[in-house]
């Protein structure tokens, strides 16, 4: 039912949403050498759920009896000038993971495969809201970021989130 091209995507993606939770990892690093650990919270849980990601694909992969071929991880660039640089960084890094989920829709779309555009409907979602999220924060930064009382109760709002693991149906 996957054909070949659609189960090289899923496999490439695999290691995409591993270099996602790798790419943030540095990013949490990045804010908590500052002190701002809020945001290296809202990172390190953005790495948390790219790596969810991951396993759900590899996941679907082995439900569907497909060979998966792990590839090896890059290492993301981790220098920046300024930290608005990485909220930047983030929301186009979002967006080409959105580009590239998209592009397995449509090769499993063109090959009929429907049990994989269904898996792939929640990851569509989801980088909505991850494209969202990524906006608001660069919005919130260009917001509050000259004002350190302003910066300091946006870094502790962001200290407050919780990491929760996505409740999808594999099949």
């Amino acid at each position: 039912m996957i054909n070949e091209n659609t189960q090289k995507l899923l496999n490439s993606q695999i290691n995409k949403e591993f270099f996602s939770a790798y790419l943030y990892l540095g990013f949490a690093n990045w804010f908590g050498d500052l002190g701002l650990n809020g945001f290296a919270n809202w990172y390190t849980i953005q790495a948390q759920e790219e790596r969810d990601h991951a396993l759900l694909f590899l996941e679907y992969m082995q439900n569907n009896g497909l060979n998966i071929d792990l590839e090896a991880i890059e290492k993301p660039v981790q220098s920046f000038e300024k930290s608005r640089d990485i909220l930047v960084e983030g929301l186009n890094h979002e967006k080409f993971v959105t580009d590239s989920i998209h592009t397995i829709y449509e090769a499993a779309l063109e090959n009929k495969d429907y049990r994989t555009t269904q898996f792939l409907d929640w990851f569509i979602k989801e980088q909505g809201e991850e494209e969202k999220n990524a906006d608001d924060l660069i919005r919130r930064w260009d917001l509050f970021a000259e004002d350190s009382k302003a910066l300091y109760m946006l870094d502790n709002e962001l200290a407050q989130r919780v990491y929760a693991a996505p409740d999808l149906v594999l099949s």
